[in-house]
């Protein structure tokens, strides 16, 4: 009987939140074992979005890092090209400082 009362409670528009509420409030539990329930639930919600979006994130930095790789290898083909020096071979050798004698 218990649950059908809940049932009517839920959609008697009167018992629901008045602030616009979710639909996550106007579920909210009654008791102990359903805040339990509701409570693991929703953990388990936000671990598997969590984790979602941290796979995404990592994949997007994995092509990022690819799509940085194949740049630096056309800037390098460009310089080839044009007879210029390399620059991240440029940045490890040593600057060569030429004194003047006045």
């Amino acid at each position: 009987m218990e649950s059908s009362g809940n049932a009517a409670a839920a959609s008697d528009p009167q018992s629901q939140s008045t602030t616009g509420g979710t639909q996550t409030e106007a579920a909210a539990p009654h008791n102990v074992a359903d805040l339990t329930a509701f409570v693991q639930t929703l953990l388990q919600q936000m671990q598997t979005r969590f984790q979602t979006m941290s796979e995404t994130i990592i994949s997007r930095i994995d092509e990022m890092g690819t799509r940085i790789d194949e740049l630096e290898r056309n800037v390098s083909e460009l310089i080839k090209e044009t007879g210029g020096t390399d620059p991240s071979a440029a940045a490890t050798a040593p600057a060569k400082v030429e004194q003047h004698e006045s």
